[in-house]
């Protein structure tokens, strides 16, 4: 059976577009993930963490505010609509939108789990793609006119980090956290959202064990995530094409220098952090080293289970070791080209350094047939690219190119500023303002 498209993993973006499809009757779609359940970040799924981006970035709302899709749907449909009015906050808990990801898979057809894809061929005759892939059922093969690639991101270990134990990253926090609990000195390292929850988990837990938590980053502070109005402009469409249109390298340099747009730690977390810190204080100097502009260049892990890690301070240049019985990288995560795209990289567009060539509609095939990927064009179309807030509106990018008409409405401007330098009427053209 030939399909019109398959999406090949289920995190939030392939979910929304499974979700904005399903009134769609004339495309005919199927979504493999190679997990048994849809889960978000189960590593990270801290009782009290909280979204960074409102409920309006749910799977549908900015494409559809009135699809049967929604958070607020969900919301209603499991007697929490009202307690969350009374809240008062735009914010979700994390576990919250965890859950309403599975609501909506659950109501979805065409989705199937538990099939890790394997490979991607071409196929002349029928001038579409064939996806293999392993089941409990044994392999089975897939065809479809067109791919939309949303394998997400992987955690993301630095070299001097590459001497910790395997599952040190945050990605496996909520396994490992009774044992960390138990450790005489825990460190993590990191600066962003995750490593800020780990760390106020770490020193809220009040249990009588004397541990010391050190925080280190390479970042010279601890950043605030920036949520002023006119910077929320730039997760917009005006912006993703200003950055698309830039050379390559000015985009590289752009995005390594925004950052604190959207690895930054929220605000209200920083301010729970400091007060945590000073109850402490009121006993006694809080057993807490927090280390900025310091980067781990070196690690290993004796027999003794005992972690070292060559610290160097970025601007003194001086180097120490700690030791440490515990250890979690809040280091983030990055994008990888998927494994199973290998038997048609030349039907792909690379650039120079070996990533997808995303062009402005999201596509990565030379010639067609199309191939669409989700979440791998921060290089090419700025740090929205990770952005909830912003998926539904990729995906009416992509809709409209499977469709060829546009089924949800794709706003082009909507910030008051304006990204790059426009032509600019002389001063005789301006109207004059009446008194």
């Amino acid at each position: 059976m030939m399909h019109d498209v398959i999406g090949i993993g289920l995190g939030p973006f392939n979910l929304g577009l499974a979700a904005l499809l399903e009134p769609v009757e004339d495309v005919d779609a199927v979504f493999l993930e190679a997990r048994d359940d849809v889960a978000w970040h189960p590593g990270m799924l801290l009782p009290d963490s909280r979204l960074q981006t409102p409920f309006m970035s749910d799977l549908v709302t900015m494409a559809d505010p009135t699809s049967r899709h929604s958070f607020l749907a969900f919301l209603k449909e499991t007697g929490r609509l009202y307690p969350f009015y009374i809240r008062e906050s735009f914010y979700p808990l994390r576990r919250e939108f965890d859950a309403y990801l599975r609501w909506v898979a659950n109501r979805l057809d065409g989705i199937r789990l538990s099939t890790r894809v394997t490979s991607v061929t071409f196929d002349e005759g029928s001038r579409g793609w064939v996806v293999a892939a392993t089941t409990p059922q044994g392999e089975q093969r897939y065809a479809a006119r067109s791919l939309v690639v949303g394998t997400g991101t992987t955690p993301y270990v630095p070299t001097g980090c590459a001497g910790l134990p395997a599952d040190a990253h945050n990605s496996t926090y909520l396994r490992r956290r009774e044992s960390l609990l138990d450790r005489r000195r825990v460190v993590v390292v990191g600066s962003g959202q995750s490593a800020a929850e780990v760390v106020r988990d770490l020193l809220t837990v009040d249990d009588g064990r004397d541990r010391e938590v050190v925080w280190v980053t390479r970042s010279a502070r601890f950043f605030p995530l920036e949520l002023t109005k006119l910077t929320l402009e730039l997760t917009s469409p005006d912006y993703i094409d200003h950055v698309h249109g830039l050379p390559q390298s000015r985009r590289d340099a752009l995005v390594g220098s925004q950052a604190p747009l959207y690895k930054g730690i929220s605000a209200d977390l920083v301010d729970e952090i400091y007060e945590l810190l000073y109850a402490r204080g009121i006993d006694g100097r809080p057993r807490v080293r927090m280390l900025t502009g310091t980067e781990v260049v070196d690690s290993s892990t004796g027999a003794d289970g005992v972690h070292r890690m060559t610290l160097r301070h970025n601007e003194t240049g001086e180097e120490r070791v700690l030791e440490a019985d515990g250890v979690v990288l809040g280091t983030g995560y990055r994008h990888e080209v998927p494994a199973f795209l290998a038997p048609v990289a030349d039907r792909i567009r690379w650039d120079e350094r070996g990533r997808f060539d995303v062009k402005r509609d999201y596509r990565v095939d030379v010639d067609g047939p199309p191939i669409w990927v989700q979440n791998a064009e921060l290089h090419t179309h700025g740090f929205a690219a990770p952005d909830l807030g912003m998926a539904a509106h990729r995906n009416s990018w992509i809709i409209r190119g499977l469709t060829g008409r546009e089924v949800y409405p794709i706003e082009t401007r909507i910030a008051h500023q304006e990204f790059g330098l426009p032509e600019i009427p002389a001063l005789d053209a301006v109207e004059e303002v009446s008194a």
